[in-house]
């Protein structure tokens, strides 16, 4: 196991990303707006927060800063960005935006998760098993986005 999870921060790391993987898959595969829902968003959108924070403290793999540092940026910006028009509330698109920003956000974690398994295959190409991942990952989300965001809006609108 010291050779998955080098330090108490990549364990913390690594815990909220199998709570945020969890919790955010159940969100999406369950009906929307209930209170299992809104509860399990939260559970899932504080260990975004948590897991990119850790993610920002992990410097293992270059010694500085480097391409995971970056998702984990990008990444807290979508979380905000789909968690902030739902606690606003403030105009009729608020739901297409929460939507929006929220599934792509778990899309970007089951990538991040995809990336990071394949980079640990001995002698993989590092960032050609990124690109890899990320690419069919990104792909497969675009392909099951676009009927979920008809139905999503059809429920809502």
């Amino acid at each position: 196991m010291e050779n998955f999870v080098h330090t108490s921060i990549g364990a913390i790391h690594l815990a909220m990303a199998l709570l945020a993987t969890l919790s955010g898959t159940i969100v999406i595969i369950k009906s929307k707006g209930g209170k299992l829902h809104k509860r399990l968003g939260y559970v899932y959108v504080a260990n975004m927060v948590g897991l990119n924070i850790t993610a920002l403290l992990i410097y293992d793999l270059f010694g500085s800063f480097g391409i995971f540092h970056y998702g984990a940026i990008f990444s807290l910006i979508t979380v905000l960005a789909g968690v902030v028009p739902a606690i606003r509330r403030s105009n009729k698109h608020w739901v297409a935006r929460h939507y929006s920003f929220m599934y792509w956000s778990l899309i970007g974690l089951y990538a991040a998760f995809a990336s990071e398994t394949l980079v640990r295959v001995p002698n993989s190409p590092f960032f050609g098993m990124v690109g890899l991942a990320t690419a069919i990952i990104m792909v497969l989300g675009w392909w099951r986005f676009i009927p979920l965001r008809k139905r999503w809006t059809g429920q809502f609108y």
